[in-house]
């Protein structure tokens, strides 16, 4: 965990200071994507499976990983099983896409086991078939009985993010109200959400967040701060994920000196507290 840690704040010390050569260019404004404009929220993917909890329940559920293994412990009521045929099928990994397939196996986790402890070692999974569904009801599934429904989507994510403190979900969550989606447009409570996932580590909602706090968008203007979240990301996004780099790479050249030299600050804080 140590030598993990160490290797993202090298990663993130590196991209600053790659930022502040380019922060030598001439600088450009810095717009940012309001929130209205954000990427759509992912609907058919689901969301990464939940691997403690896998390891823990693994002795529970048959060593091999065939189809017919898989639906066998689904239907004998193992959420792990039932979990991964859900993504199988979300995702067309060795069997048919079929989103309705997956959104049954989501379902069945969500039914059986919303009351379960959050200490109990399912719960992972279990919030995250709760994401899952979240992510269905905002976009539905076409030729079926699965409609848009951003009012359930809205419970879907509560519900996780709540009772299960799941990060996704709080991310999710946030966007719902700061853009006014199944629910009131509530910026602050939105905001809220947004910064319990970026202190986890959800790694879009800290992009979010930082984005909102470098340009002073429904908070106070905190630069450094901002950039600090946004390097974060950074680090963390994927190749597909250009709006988190593209935000980054905005925010580093208008940024200050002090904003730069502040944020470096703020994340060797960050990192160390990660370490401990």
């Amino acid at each position: 965990m140590r030598n993990s840690v160490m290797r993202t704040f090298e990663h993130i010390v590196v991209a600053l200071s790659v930022g502040f050569a380019l922060a030598s260019a001439p600088a450009f404004a810095f717009e940012g994507t309001t929130v209205g404009k954000e990427p759509a929220l992912p609907v058919a993917a689901a969301p990464a499976a939940a691997g403690a909890a896998a390891g823990a329940l693994r002795k529970a559920v048959p060593s091999t990983t065939s189809l017919s293994a898989l639906q066998y412990a689904a239907e004998d009521g193992h959420p792990i099983a039932q979990w991964k045929l859900g993504r199988m099928y979300a995702q067309g990994d060795g069997v048919a896409q079929n989103d309705l397939r997956a959104f049954e196996y989501f379902s069945r986790i969500a039914n059986a086991h919303a009351e379960d402890s959050q200490s109990a070692p399912q719960a992972a999974v279990v919030a995250n078939a709760f994401v899952a569904l979240g992510r269905y009801y905002l976009a539905g599934i076409p030729n079926s009985k699965v409609k848009i429904d951003a009012e359930r989507a809205r419970e879907m994510f509560s519900y996780a993010a709540s009772y299960f403190g799941n990060a996704d979900a709080q991310y999710d969550l946030a966007r719902l109200y700061l853009d006014g989606i199944g629910t009131p447009r509530d910026p602050r409570y939105g905001t809220r959400w947004l910064g319990l996932a970026a202190q986890k580590g959800q790694h879009e909602a800290q992009a979010l967040l930082g984005q909102m706090l470098f340009n002073g968008e429904h908070l106070p203007r905190q630069a450094a701060r901002g950039l600090m979240w946004l390097t974060l990301a950074r680090d963390s996004a994927g190749p597909d994920e250009t709006w988190i780099k593209d935000s980054y790479n905005k925010a580093i050249a208008k940024a200050s000196e002090d904003d730069r030299a502040m944020a470096l600050q703020m994340l060797e804080h960050w990192v160390q507290g990660r370490k401990d």
